[in-house]
């Protein structure tokens, strides 16, 4: 499945959807984390690919930061209600 996640991951990177990034992310770590003191079965597999595809999200995380000057809030300057500082 990472070569599913790659691509879906290009596509979010290439329409600048960070939120998206991120919700995928939180998704995969919240299922790795439910089954990850499961013990009637062994989920090593499926653990592997979750932690495969975490890895392909935050190198896409780290390529829109990199696209974006790593900026994830505005500058006080840009953000109404907040004096800008220089």
């Amino acid at each position: 499945m990472t070569n599913a996640i790659e691509a879906v991951v290009a596509a979010y990177v290439h329409t600048n959807q960070l939120d998206a990034l991120l919700d995928l992310k939180a998704h995969r770590e919240k299922l790795a984390a439910s089954i990850r003191d499961r013990t009637h079965f062994d989920f090593g597999v499926l653990l592997g690919q979750l932690e495969d595809d975490i890895v392909a999200i935050e190198a896409g995380i780290r390529r829109l930061h990199a696209g974006n000057g790593s900026r994830t809030e505005p500058d006080s300057a840009d953000t109404p209600g907040r004096p800008h500082q220089s």
